[in-house]
């Protein structure tokens, strides 16, 4: 298969090393010159206090969404889970049926408040159990395809066509298959303190020139000096925001990377897609999986309940919406080693000030298993992505973003 590249004629090293377009990486963070201080202080004033903004929470390694959301009404649950179900003694009830995982208290409070979605029952059809195959069907919008953008990259691509900077914001160590987009490049980065432009010493001069400086009449080369720009700009205005970032809402023992979204938005980064994991396959929990479930599900409902908090303390909660969810659920009995192994359907969470409470889709039955014990999906994924679309963000047209038409639920007033 042939290999497509951009052609540099007559250009020598030095200006190849000022096209350089990663800036994105993570590296010692360099002390922000005038001109960045400048081009930060222009970028926070694009910030618009109106805009609405999406926030996605990946919780990576297929959660076990039956010992998140018990059903601890049903007695199917304990007779397929003799020593893994969750005593109904220990569960956080929000109803006489379902109630959260006993840590999940920011959960619960979120639900009670009415600020909390649950859509049942979310997977497609031929789920694939492999964690790199499934993820990218969820990453993409579109299983069993090998679909080359991800849907929040094409979801940027739409609502901002003219690729305006800093839309799209992806924390993390490298960047998801979900904001891949043909036209925006998104803002990647890890530790917002060494956020910088990775370069060897005796690149230094070069790429700490600034390359807006520089026009040319190539167009590839123009995009890549534009891209670099852009770059070197967000990593200024990442490092002055979080440097400047003190909040009194305690995020819990593990804040993932929210905190690093609330800096961003409190000094109007003009971002209005926000992209984060709960990292390293975390919720793959095949082996003793009671106690450090528990904990992993603390600590994120902790977090995120926190960051709602957080908005409301900056005046943003009527502003921003956080969607949850697992590339898949588990399988409905319990292994031999007291966990869970790779299953198909499962829960989505949607949190917000705006967001209309409750459960959404079919409740799927677990007495009704397919062949290899787990649940049948009632709810395609891709609803819920409409839901965000176009409920929410106004998008009303999801056909080219998802593939399909997917009706989305009544979640926002």
């Amino acid at each position: 298969m042939s290999r497509s590249h951009f052609s540099f004629p007559r250009t020598s090293r030095r200006d190849l090393l000022r096209a350089a377009m990663y800036g994105v990486g993570v590296s010692a963070a360099a002390i922000p010159s005038p001109l960045f201080a400048q081009a930060a202080a222009a970028l926070a004033s694009q910030g618009k206090s109106d805009g609405k903004i999406l926030v996605v929470l990946e919780l990576s390694g297929g959660n076990d969404g039956l010992n998140t959301l018990v059903p601890y009404g049903d007695d199917a649950y304990y007779k397929l889970r003799p020593k893994l179900g969750i005593p109904a003694k220990d569960v956080r009830k929000i109803d006489a049926h379902f109630g959260f995982s006993g840590g999940m208290a920011g959960f619960e409070k979120l639900y009670k408040s009415g600020n909390l979605a649950i859509v049942h029952g979310c997977g497609y059809d031929n789920p694939s159990f492999s964690h790199f195959t499934s993820m990218a069907y969820w990453h993409t919008a579109a299983p069993n395809s090998g679909e080359e953008y991800g849907w929040f990259g094409r979801l940027a691509d739409t609502m901002d066509p003219g690729n305006a900077p800093n839309f799209l914001v992806n924390v993390g160590v490298r960047q998801s298959l979900a904001v891949r987009s043909r036209l925006h490049v998104p803002v990647v980065f890890d530790d917002p303190r060494r956020f910088a432009q990775d370069k060897f010493h005796d690149e230094e001069e070069v790429l700490d020139a600034a390359p807006s400086a520089v026009k040319t009449d190539n167009a590839a080369r123009q995009y890549l000096l534009d891209t670099a720009q852009s770059a070197r700009d967000a990593s200024a205005l990442v490092r002055e925001a979080w440097s400047k970032y003190r909040s009194p809402v305690d995020y819990g023992v593990v804040p993932l990377d929210l905190p690093k979204v609330a800096a961003l938005i409190e000094a109007k980064m003009p971002t209005r897609l926000y992209y984060t994991s709960y990292r390293n396959n975390a919720f793959d929990t095949h082996v003793f999986q009671a106690d450090l479930h528990k904990r992993l599900l603390t600590y994120a409902s902790d977090s995120v309940a926190a960051f709602m908090k957080d908005m409301e303390r900056i005046g943003r909660a009527d502003d921003v919406v956080v969607m949850v969810f697992s590339e898949f659920g588990r399988r409905v009995p319990e292994n031999v080693n007291l966990g869970t192994d790779h299953g198909t359907a499962n829960l989505m969470f949607v949190a917000g000030k705006q967001v209309k409470g409750g459960y959404y889709g079919e409740i799927p039955s677990l007495t009704k298993l397919d062949a290899g014990d787990n649940l049948i999906h009632t709810t395609d994924f891709r609803r819920v992505y409409a839901t965000m679309i176009s409920g929410w963000l106004g998008l009303h047209d999801t056909l080219p973003l998802l593939n399909g038409n997917f009706d989305p639920f009544p979640m926002f007033s």
